[in-house]
């Protein structure tokens, strides 16, 4: 029972049901969209010259480093690799590869007769995919993984990898999936270059997987001209809890993905003030033991806790919020979990860490943000191809009902 007497909660701002709508916040500002632009424009209009500048200027690549590098190097590098790490990628590449076949085989060709003929689809992979992977305070192998693995299972005949940097481990995760090129740079000119070509780097078809602001902004300006899988914004984690949930795992889960940056959303909906106070106190005591304590502290500040009186209520802050990543830590957390419309991924349970899934268990973690799971799923085998229907007509007589 929730009681009035606890006050509300300091660490996150709390916030009530009725101004949900208005904390969602669009993927990309104008201020960066309008610098992204120059970048973009600058690789269209002069190919690998802008991109190796700005690879000079951001420190990713020396003058004398090439930008593109094959299967050579990334084998190499895989190689070089203890075995520990080597497996673990192996390990996880395998979970990924797993999921997203039996993703594509749920995907079925539909043959249907019609008035004097037959009508259909088929299932037909784009040819090249663009794999993004950030490589900001730390290099995101697994981001690799879930872009270029589930391309290659959708069909995909060429995959490019690109990330800052060419971190070994970006570059053995990209051998392990089977990628054909790396480009060694990052931001809206690894966006353009991947979009557009360079020398030694023919355009993609699809770029996908997550990034900054930056990234962000320049899928946007080139998706008129190449498919993208989404526009993904700062990381959230919504976790849905009443009172038999745990505080300290609560506390935990939210500055797991408070330490993320100091962009991302960690949010809290629950029936229960008692769980919204112990909470917060959890996450005080937490934070003053966390390494990425001065990360997560910022990165609170973009969360918020509401409280709110009924399941029916707690539904529709879920409904509405649309969050990329949705905890939910309640008795009968199954049914209630399939009742909601909106959220980019469920994690069912309490023992459903956002962190498994984000890792390697299978399912992609390249996610819907910014409450754009109300019309978007997230990244699989489906971003990279395509439902080509076809029509055969063998009695003209027949088909003319048709057209009547």
């Amino acid at each position: 029972m929730n009681d009035p007497s606890i006050p509300d909660t300091t660490t996150i701002r709390r916030v009530e049901l009725a101004d949900l709508a208005r904390s969602i916040r669009p993927p990309v500002d104008d201020q960066t969209l309008d610098a992204a632009r120059v970048i973009v424009n600058r690789v269209l209009e002069q190919g690998d010259d802008a991109v190796r500048g700005y690879a000079e200027q951001f420190g990713e690549r020396a003058p004398s480093e090439p930008l593109v590098l094959g299967e050579e190097q990334m084998t190499a590098t895989l190689d070089a690799l203890p075995g520990e790490t080597r497996d673990l990628l192996s390990r996880a590449a395998g979970r990924i590869r797993t999921f997203a076949e039996r993703q594509l085989a749920a995907i079925q060709p539909i043959d249907v007769p019609i008035a004097g003929g037959r009508a259909g689809h088929t299932i037909e992979p784009v040819a090249s995919a663009g794999c993004y992977a950030p490589a900001g305070r730390y290099p995101l192998p697994s981001s690799v993984l879930m872009t270029a693995v589930t391309a290659r299972a959708a069909g995909c005949e060429r995959v490019v990898v690109a990330s800052p940097g060419a971190h070994p481990v970006a570059l053995a995760a990209a051998a392990v999936a089977g990628a054909d090129q790396f480009l060694a740079v990052g931001g809206a000119h690894a966006v353009a270059a991947m979009a557009y070509g360079i020398n030694g780097l023919a355009p993609c078809d699809v770029i996908a997987g997550p990034g900054n602001r930056w990234v962000t902004a320049a899928k946007q300006l080139v998706s008129g001209v190449v498919g993208i899988d989404m526009l993904a914004g700062p990381s959230e984690l919504l976790v849905i809890a009443d009172d038999s949930a745990d505080p300290a795992l609560v506390a935990a889960d939210l500055l797991g993905q408070a330490e993320h940056d100091t962009d991302a959303v960690p949010m809290l909906v629950t029936t229960s003030k008692i769980l919204a106070a112990a909470v917060d106190r959890e996450v005080a005591e937490q934070l003053e033991t966390l390494e990425t304590r001065d990360t997560a502290r910022t990165a609170l500040r973009n969360g918020f806790v509401c409280v709110v009186g009924t399941l029916d209520e707690v539904r529709d802050a879920a409904d509405t919020i649309a969050a990329e990543h949705v905890e939910v830590m309640m008795r009968g957390a199954d049914t209630f979990a399939q009742s909601l419309r909106n959220a980019g991924a469920l994690f069912i349970g309490a023992a459903s860490a956002e962190v498994i899934g984000d890792y390697g268990a299978g399912p992609n973690h390249t996610l819907p943000t910014g409450g754009t799971a109300r019309f978007r799923a997230g990244l699989s085998v489906a971003s990279f191809i395509r439902l080509r229907t076809w029509l055969r007509i063998d009695d003209t007589q027949e088909a003319k009902q048709l057209i009547k």
